[in-house]
């Protein structure tokens, strides 16, 4: 009898133990699989910043060297003041944008970390070797059409540049680090350096050069925000309404986007009363705005609704082409 007890005894024991050593294995395997899960993605990310920081080199690197340097023509923040000082000086370009662009990445280490920094320092290392290497043609002498095309080229370079998680111009740098040292918008501050630069191209160089530099400028900005926010825009519409039921089942199943619901309270009256209301939150592109309206009109023309643009979305019902009954 004691034998057998013994021997049932280690049976369980040899039984616990061969479950702790799969549960062992199915840990470990479940910690690899992550780990190569996250792994997987940094790569693939790394790779797309380079791809896109790349492409941002090319792009920029044409737009400098084929349309505006050869015409002294400038664009606004740190390009604007290499530029300039390069059609001052005779300094290759190349040269006087590594150099400029230097305290940048130091106050962008700073600011936003290492990780930005070191790409920011390949971004500008590279354009400056691209100018420095590559020899781009010159595409024509028109000067409206070098001012346009410079433009594009220089913002859609930075613009990719900025989606690989980089600068090619720290002029937003710099915005950021005065912004927080004190109450002035980044959009002041750039502004304000740019009006700078474009007054000394108009004392230094000539008022005509320092206006066909403001259409680039307007043009590497316009193309900037185009490359940086993607061709399509985004709202995000609340709505308040008391018929809930009939703007969820219109957004999900007629316009065939995703939905969330807040719980929210609502003030009105000269006592400032309040009521339980509830909140319906959704994301559209800018061409279903209409659409919507309409919906919204059919069901409840008294909904409180308000619209903002959203800059970027991932994941849920947005990408998905709607449908209708």
């Amino acid at each position: 009898m004691a034998f057998k007890l013994k021997t049932f005894i280690q049976k369980i024991i040899y039984q616990f133990r061969l479950d702790l050593f799969a549960e062992q294995i199915s840990q470990s395997r479940y910690t690899k699989a992550k780990l190569f899960r996250i792994r997987k993605i940094i790569l693939k990310n790394f790779f797309k910043d380079f791809l896109l920081i790349t492409a941002g080199i090319f792009a920029a690197g044409f737009g400098l060297k084929g349309f505006l340097l050869a015409n002294q023509f400038i664009d606004g923040g740190v390009t604007g003041i290499s530029l300039l000082i390069t059609s001052l000086s005779g300094v290759p370009l190349w040269q006087i944008i590594l150099l400029v662009n230097i305290p940048f990445i130091f106050l962008g280490y700073q600011i936003m970390g290492l990780p930005f920094a070191a790409k920011s320092t390949m971004a500008i290392t590279g354009l400056s070797l691209c100018l420095a290497l590559v020899n781009f043609p010159m595409v024509t002498n028109e000067k409206v059409l070098i001012a346009v095309f410079g433009g594009i080229f220089l913002g859609a370079g930075i613009g990719l540049a900025i989606r690989g998680g980089s600068v090619i111009d720290g002029t937003e740098v710099l915005a950021i680090y005065l912004s927080r040292k004190a109450s002035i918008t980044i959009g002041d501050i750039v502004l304000a350096i740019n009006c700078i630069i474009f007054s000394l191209a108009a004392y230094l160089l000539s008022v005509e050069t320092a206006l066909y530099s403001i259409i680039t400028y307007m043009v590497a900005s316009r193309m900037l925000d185009f490359v940086v926010e993607g061709i399509e825009e985004y709202i995000g519409v609340t709505i308040i309404t008391s018929h809930r039921q009939e703007m969820l089942e219109m957004i999900t199943r007629i316009m065939g986007r995703g939905v969330t619901v807040y719980e929210g309270k609502s003030g009105y009256g000269k006592r400032g009363e309040t009521r339980e209301v509830e909140i319906i939150y959704t994301v559209i592109t800018r061409l279903e705005i209409g659409k919507l309206k309409t919906e919204i009109e059919k069901i409840a023309p008294e909904a409180f609704v308000v619209m903002n643009p959203v800059k970027e979305i991932k994941g849920g019902l947005i990408k998905k082409r709607p449908f209708t009954l």
